[in-house]
């Protein structure tokens, strides 16, 4: 009888120093997410060129629309693709056309969502367009 006990006290003074491991430390300095630039927004706004009456946005009117719409609201930069794409309408039609992509890179100041919201606005009224498809990214950018 004094075995069993003096075994249990000996396995419970054993089992007293066990303790569940403790999760690591967080890391001192911030893992850096770029290695070698700043996190920012990539933002892509598709534009069909092809109008829904017939007929198609020119390219002095796509011209006009990038001087007077966006070049104002993005003065440090972008880019112009021409694209080809295809979607499928409201009405259930597969629709082909010839399209441009602007790619803008940007931070998060105030007002950026506001002018990107504003073209594809002002896109839509003025060409009788159904949708601009927006996407949005993050990205590492070093200049």
């Amino acid at each position: 009888m004094f075995r069993s006990v003096a075994l249990s006290l000996a396995l419970t003074a054993l089992l007293a120093g066990c303790q569940a491991p403790r999760p690591p430390a967080p890391p001192t300095k911030p893992i850096p997410v770029c290695a070698g630039g700043e996190m920012m927004m990539q933002t892509t706004l598709w534009f069909g060129l092809s109008k829904p009456q017939g007929g198609r946005v020119s390219s002095a009117d796509w011209q006009q629309f990038l001087d007077k719409e966006v070049t104002p609201r993005f003065k440090a930069g972008l880019s112009v693709y021409d694209a080809s794409g295809q979607w499928l309408e409201k009405s259930g039609r597969l629709a082909r056309e010839p399209s441009k992509a602007l790619l803008l890179i940007h931070g998060a100041e105030n007002g950026v969502n506001d002018n990107i919201e504003a073209l594809r606005t002002i896109y839509k009224q003025r060409f009788g367009q159904e949708s601009v498809m927006r996407v949005d990214t993050p990205a590492c950018v070093g200049f």
